[in-house]
């Protein structure tokens, strides 16, 4: 195994301050994941490296520069990599990728793996070093869940949750709640006397 390799299992086996059992099969995944980015980013996994924006994984792009760029700052390499681990998998569910978020990956992962990290910046067609370049940038608005999940008081006990489009009017969310099964089941029989909606929060009957 690559240094690369060893420093990546080293920062995801826990938190810093933990003790950790040394694991050899942990060293093995660590670098398969390795292998993963290398051939996602240089094209040998038959995805396709292209100019042009992708936008079926920009969410979890700039989701993944936000929370990585945070865990760095925190000194939690170990949920940064379990991020860029959902970002890859979600890489390889398409049929191309975008040459910028590749650039951007490569960023993210360099400091915990220089060596391959220098060697991809290369191959995506950069002559000089990869250590003097800037850090990579997100777009808040993206990082906004579309979808939330609430929950549903009766005479304020939880019986439900409602995962519904961030935003949804009062009157959508006091439907969606009274025709839940649950709630259908702990009001039957009953009077409903009032019911308070509160959108992005809850409601309450």
């Amino acid at each position: 195994f690559g240094t690369d390799s060893l420093r990546l299992y080293e920062m995801f086996m826990g938190p810093l301050k933990d003790e950790k059992p040394w694991s050899s099969t942990g060293l093995a995944a660590a670098r398969k994941f390795i292998d993963r980015v290398f051939r996602l980013v240089t094209g040998e996994s038959n995805i396709k490296v292209v100019d042009e924006e992708t936008p079926n994984i920009a969410k979890i792009y700039n989701k993944t520069v936000k929370k990585v760029t945070k865990d760095y700052e925190e000194i939690s390499f170990n949920t940064a990599i379990a991020q860029m681990m959902i970002f890859v998998n979600d890489c390889y569910k398409e049929e191309k990728v975008s040459k910028s978020y590749m650039e951007g990956l490569v960023k993210l992962i360099s400091p915990i793996a220089p060596h391959i990290g220098e060697e991809m910046w290369q191959i995506l067609g950069h002559n000089d070093t990869l250590a003097y370049e800037n850090w990579p940038s997100y777009d808040e608005a993206l990082c906004v869940d579309d979808s939330i999940t609430i929950g549903v008081q009766i005479n304020g006990k939880l019986r439900a949750t409602l995962t519904v489009a961030k935003d949804t009017d009062s009157a959508t969310l006091q439907e969606l709640a009274l025709a839940n099964s649950d709630i259908k089941r702990h009001t039957e029989g009953k009077t409903i006397r009032k019911v308070i909606a509160i959108v992005n929060r809850i409601v309450n009957i």
